[in-house]
């Protein structure tokens, strides 16, 4: 409904539906229009709203499979009707969860303990260490989000994909007749946030996104305001993933082509480089870099090296959100 999209994947022998959202960035508009290139493309996100998880589900091999391949999980709780109770559906998937993740570090650990006995490795032993941190951490009963790892120790777990290690959103459906409070609801609900790491809250209404998806912008924008709302659901959710998830954009940007593209906040100029094509980072020598509100106030990039905006940066420079980046290489 969000991504106004009807198109159907399979995941774990069950149906699921699939909306491409696109990242809305005003200064991708701005750039257009200063640049106006032959061709240009925001960023996007693919969201899949799949069968519900509970014991059922994640007893079927497929369907588990396909939920550790996501990034990170968005649970939709309903605070419409008189049995809701968001803090007891959340607390209820979490618990689905947390067993999950123990069932499968047991059956690991009963076979490293196995191969420990037969040949006693750093390799394996190192292995072992981990998931007992972890199995101390989920009979505690906290998700794997919580747990503090090293480089190496994240490294020895990754392949796992623990379901209770990625990153969660609590979508708080609220009913039509609090549409205008969205954000005192998220403030109300701010407390399920404490003591746990890796999530984020945010409040919608279901019932009149369905209703926005069916009418033209413009229409759309007045009933959205007659609501208190400035603006719809998909827009505030992916600006709720990017923050969740820890996501920037960066640009290239010129008349053939204006393209966002999407790093991890902690991304490097090489990193960057790596996201346009795998050989400009093999080859990368340096980048030139200026924040897209600096070319957009001066007018170009002669104008931004004039001003000494413009940078030439190395391999370990960090990327900025909102920086156009030009790679130079040895290709």
């Amino acid at each position: 409904m969000l991504t106004q999209s009807h198109s159907t994947v399979g995941f774990g022998g069950l149906e699921t539906h699939l909306g491409v959202a696109r990242v809305p960035d005003p200064r991708v508009d701005q750039c257009i229009e200063m640049f106006q290139p032959k061709k240009h493309a925001y960023a996007t996100i693919e969201y899949l709203d799949v069968p519900a998880v509970t014991k059922e589900t994640l007893r079927d091999a497929a369907y588990l499979a396909g939920l550790r391949e996501v990034d990170a999980l968005a649970h939709v709780v309903r605070l419409f009707g008189d049995d809701a109770d968001a803090r007891r559906d959340i607390q209820s998937l979490e618990e689905e969860l947390l067993l999950s993740d123990m069932a499968q570090i047991e059956k690991r650990m009963e076979r490293l303990e196995r191969d420990l006995k037969k040949a006693k490795t750093a390799e394996l032993q190192h292995e072992h260490d981990v998931l007992k941190k972890a199995t101390a951490v989920l009979e505690a009963g906290k998700p794997l989000r919580e747990l503090e790892l090293d480089a190496n120790e994240k490294k020895r777990i990754r392949g796992f994909m623990f379901l209770s290690e990625k990153p969660m959103l609590f979508v708080l459906n609220v009913p039509e007749s609090r549409a205008g409070q969205m954000a005192a609801i998220e403030t109300e609900y701010q407390d399920l946030l404490q003591g746990r790491a890796g999530t984020g809250v945010m409040a919608i209404c279901a019932s009149i996104e369905s209703d926005i998806a069916e009418l033209p912008a413009e229409e759309a924008a007045v009933f959205m305001e007659s609501y208190g709302l400035k603006d719809s659901g998909l827009q505030r959710l992916v600006r709720a993933t990017y923050s969740l998830m820890g996501l920037i954009s960066f640009f290239t940007v010129g008349e053939d082509e204006v393209r966002a593209w999407t790093v991890s906040k902690n991304a490097t100029t090489v990193d960057a480089a790596g996201t346009i094509h795998s050989d400009l980072a093999k080859h990368f020598i340096r980048a030139e870099v200026v924040s897209c509100d600096d070319l957009l106030r001066l007018g170009g990039f002669a104008a931004c090296r004039d001003a000494g905006v413009l940078r030439l940066e190395g391999k370990e420079a960090r990327i900025k959100d909102g920086d156009i980046v030009h790679i130079r290489h040895g290709a």
